[in-house]
Formats: C-alpha cells, sequence, structure tokens
C-alpha cells in the first residue's frame, strides 16, 4: 500500500512517539469520594460507550464495566471486573478461553476486555456487544457477544480482526480464511514483526450507521490509525472490501481513515448527523492517565470514508507531530466555581436524541493525585459552520434560548474564559478574566483585545481575536455548584476551542 510507502519517511520522528507507550495499560481504579458537584456519578466505567434503550442510559467500558442511567446525570453500576463472577458474560472467562486464544492475557498480567460498544441489530433479533481484547499495543481482537437483553448475560460468538499478525502465527487468525490460501502476508511484517506503523491495533470499535443505512464498524488505536470496515447487518459481521491502493483501502482491514506511525491517537467514535449533513469523527489524544494530556479532537467528511478533515481543512495523516491536527473539543481545564481541575478527559461516545439534542459522554480523571475516574455528560451544540461544540459544564436539563438574543448588549459583562490550546500536555488550562463589552469589545484582564458579534435574535456568536475566528453558541444552564451562569462554547478556525462563563446575578 502507499501508506507503507509514506511511513519510510517519517518513520524516525515516529520512532520517539513509539517510546511513550500507547497507554493502554489501565487495569482498573481505585474506590475513592470525589465530590465534584451536581454530577457526582460515584460510578467508575472507563472508555464509555452510550446506547439508549427503553427509556434508560446505559454505558459500557473497560474491564467489563456497565451502568444505567435515567436522566443522564446519575448512573448507577450493574457490571465491573474481569473475573468469571460479572453477569455481564455467561462464557467469555469460562472454558476454552476462546477470545483469548490469539492475545492470551495482557502484559500486565491480567485479561484485557476493553472498550466494548453495544447496539441492537434488528436484523439479528439481538443487542451485540463489539469489544477487544488484548495482548499488548499491536497484538489485539475485535469480537463479538450477543444477548437477549441490553443488560446481558453476552455471549461470546466469534472473532473478528486480529493484528499482530506475522508469519509465525498467521496460522491461528482467519487472515487466509478471508483472504484466500494464496494471500500473502509479508504485507503486513516489518521484518519478522507486524507493521504496527502501518496497519491498525485491533481495539477500540465503535458501530455507526450511514446516510443510507448501512452498518459501520470504525475502530483502531495508536499503531496504524483509525480505520473503517462496512458490516453485514445480516450477521453482524465484516464486509471485507477489495483492496485499493489509491484509496487506502485494504482487503482485510478496511478503509483507512487516518493517524498512523504510532501517534497517540484512540477511540474513536463515528456518528452522522442529519442536521448537518456531516459524519463527525471523535477521537483522543495523549495517554490516558491524569498527567497524560488524555483529550478529545472533532473531525468530520461529508462521506463516511473520508476524507476526515479538521478547522484548519487538514487530515491527520502520516506526520511526526501531530499536536495541531484536530478540533481540540477539551482537554485539562479548570473554572472557578469547580472543586477540583479536570484532567484527561476521553475516550468519549455520542448519543443523539430523538429530538436531534447531541450529548457527549466521556471519563475524566481529576486533579486528586490519583487514577480516580467518573463519566461525564456533556450537550454539543452546532455551531454556525457546523462544528460540534461542547457545553463548560455537565448537563442538567438545559436547552437553547427559543428566542434567541437580540445583539451584543443582551450578553455582555465580565467572563471567566479558558482556551483549551492545541498542546497535548499535562498543563492546566485555568481562566482569565474577559470583559465583553456591549459595543462588541473585548478587553481581557491578560491583555487580549478583539470583538464578538451576535447574530441577532439567535444562539449564535462570533468572536475575533486577530486573525483567530470563533464560532460558537451560547447556553443559560448551571454550573457544578448550581449557579445559573451563561455560557459560551465556541470552535476557532485554528482547532482551539475556548469557553467562557459568565456568573449570573
Amino acid at each position: 500500500m502507499k501508506l507503507r510507502k509514506l511511513a519510510s519517511i517519517v518513520l524516525v520522528g515516529a520512532m520517539t512517539l513509539m517510546l511513550a507507550g500507547c497507554g493502554e495499560t489501565e487495569t482498573g481504579v481505585s474506590v475513592e469520594e470525589i465530590n465534584v458537584g451536581n454530577q457526582a456519578m460515584k460510578v467508575s466505567v472507563h472508555d464509555p460507550s452510550i446506547v439508549k434503550a427503553d427509556g434508560k442510559y446505559y454505558i459500557f467500558g473497560s474491564h467489563m464495566a456497565a451502568a444505567v442511567s435515567e436522566d443522564l446525570t446519575s448512573f448507577k453500576s450493574f457490571a465491573n471486573g474481569v473475573t468469571p463472577g460479572n453477569k455481564l458474560f455467561d462464557n467469555l472467562l469460562n472454558g476454552e478461553k476462546e477470545a483469548f486464544a490469539f492475545t492470551g492475557q495482557h502484559v500486565d498480567g491480567y485479561y484485557a476486555v476493553w472498550a466494548p460498544d453495544v447496539i441492537y441489530n434488528p436484523n439479528l433479533e439481538k443487542w451485540v456487544m463489539y469489544f477487544s481484547t488484548s495482548h499488548d499495543y499491536r497484538t489485539s481482537n475485535i469480537c463479538m457477544a450477543t444477548a437477549d437483553t441490553i443488560e446481558g448475560p453476552y455471549s461470546y460468538q466469534e472473532t473478528l480482526l486480529y493484528s499482530g499478525i506475522t508469519r509465525m502465527n498467521v496460522e491461528n487468525t482467519n487472515f487466509y480464511e478471508i483472504l484466500g490460501e494464496d494471500a500473502d502476508v509479508s504485507e503486513y511484517v516489518n521484518g519478522s514483526d507486524y507493521n504496527n506503523l502501518v496497519y491498525p491495533n485491533c481495539i477500540d470499535p465503535t458501530i455507526v450507521y450511514d446516510e443510507d443505512g448501512r452498518m459501520w464498524m470504525v475502530y483502531g488505536s495508536w499503531s496504524g490509525g483509525m480505520w473503517l470496515l462496512e458490516l453485514d447487518q445480516n450477521t453482524g459481521l465484516p464486509i471485507h472490501p477489495e483492496a485499493d491502493e489509491e484509496k487506502h483501502v485494504d482487503a482485510y482491514y478496511g478503509q483507512y481513515l487516518m493517524g498512523g506511525l504510532h501517534n497517540s491517537c484512540e477511540g474513536p467514535y463515528l456518528i452522522y448527523d442529519k442536521e448537518s449533513g456531516y459524519y463527525y469523527l471523535f477521537v483522543s489524544y495523549g495517554g490516558l492517565t491524569r498527567t497524560g494530556g488524555y483529550q478529545i479532537r472533532q473531525y468530520r467528511a461529508e462521506n463516511i470514508t473520508g476524507p476526515y478533515v479538521d478547522t484548519t481543512n487538514e487530515t491527520f495523516g502520516f506526520v511526526a507531530n501531530h499536536e495541531k491536527y484536530g478540533l481540540k473539543v477539551m482537554g485539562n481545564y479548570d473554572l472557578p466555581s469547580l472543586k477540583t481541575a479536570y484532567m484527561a478527559p476521553g475516550h468519549c461516545s455520542v448519543l443523539q436524541e430523538d429530538d436531534g439534542r447531541l450529548y457527549l459522554v466521556y471519563h475524566t480523571r481529576f486533579d486528586s493525585g490519583s487514577e480516580y475516574h467518573e463519566p461525564r455528560v456533556h450537550q454539543l451544540f452546532r455551531n454556525e459552520e457546523g462544528w460540534l461544540v461542547a457545553a463548560p459544564f455537565a448537563t442538567m436539563g438545559e436547552t437553547l434560548s427559543e428566542t434567541g438574543y437580540a445583539n451584543e448588549k443582551a450578553v455582555s459583562g465580565v467572563y471567566h474564559f479558558v482556551n483549551h490550546g492545541t498542546d497535548i500536555s499535562a498543563d492546566i488550562h485555568s481562566t482569565t478574566e474577559w470583559e465583553l463589552k456591549s459595543n462588541g469589545k473585548i478587553e481581557g484582564a491578560d491583555g487580549t483585545t478583539g470583538s464578538y458579534k451576535v447574530t441577532a435574535n439567535t444562539n449564535y456568536i462570533t468572536i475575533t481575536l486577530g486573525e483567530v475566528v470563533y464560532k460558537g453558541v451560547i447556553v443559560e444552564m448551571q454550573d457544578e455548584a448550581g449557579n445559573a451562569v451563561r455560557c459560551i462554547t465556541a470552535a476557532g478556525n485554528n482547532n482551539e476551542s475556548i469557553w467562557g462563563v459568565f456568573y449570573q446575578q
């Protein structure tokens, strides 16, 4: 493939990134009480994938964890821990442990069950869970399990994809079954090892239906980037395409979308939004630990196979440094009324309600000195250019104003603004005070100057700072302490996101 040729060009730069590791070895959490305000979840579900069923909201995550909520503000755990006693599965850890036949245990000495995604497949009349098992950053599986009810128990059915394939272990995979007995495995091997700089680590699967009702699976993590495969709705299994070198389509792994060279990029989640007409691809950069710089990025495309671009109209390909690519939805941040700074938000999913409202569901750590984490739910809004921007605070049932705001005077005041930047670091982004004057000018306590414009009688706002233009939305909501706040959330044409909070009197 051409991807392999591109890899050799920037291989040297990528090797330094490999030394950082893939951030995929987290085995669980310590239990401790952190009062984070109105949305104190009191459950720990890592890599939460959300699905709605029977009027309830379910999140499924790594380490066989699952929880349920009736209102998106408080969740109750009903499964946790990779143990035979976990009733989420009935056969995963019993008998021959088929899901681990290729991967075995993780290098850290436990069975890795990561990042599931659950859907209802009406053709199968089953709830279907796609999940991954893993040995290390290149040797992994994507598996499929089914259940009659959403809470399970789920029964392992089949292993769909394998990564970490070499000449020595290819007979233990479905490689020849898919590609034929004459297929050449050498394309996927670099020396004696799997070529993970170009080809994917098969973890983090999520399912999406396109605008025509076809079902797809997006997956991948660090290693060779994010990939896409169509699924057969009658079986739930992959439809392997014909190879197309020009379009970066591989016959086994499917359509290459973005990333590679072991750049930090994981947890892909893809949605199609009828209102905007875009496919939105969310991914996480950085290492998943509290100080690892974990964060959420966003890309979009007009077609499900891409190209996926950011606000600068760039895509994340084979590069040595990917920091500037992708709209940074959020990273480490602190706001005045929070009891602790929030750190390492990431591995998200998105819920779209019947009324079109969108919710970002992710896990976050805290500036607490530990790796304790909780799920969070923030509402997403479409700005004037169709980018999705996140509310600064956890959802408490807020809605956009039906009448909007008449002019700049209607939203003027002193706001606490935080800029998430585009860095991948442990830095916590704190606020600074900006006065939005009634004449449309901005004066910041940090010397920032600029202007802003309210689109009359709407919730849209445009903030201009020099050559950078931020398109955003104004929303009235509650902060974590229950205070009434007016918030601004905006995406810049430089891939930065800014949040502004005005505390109502």
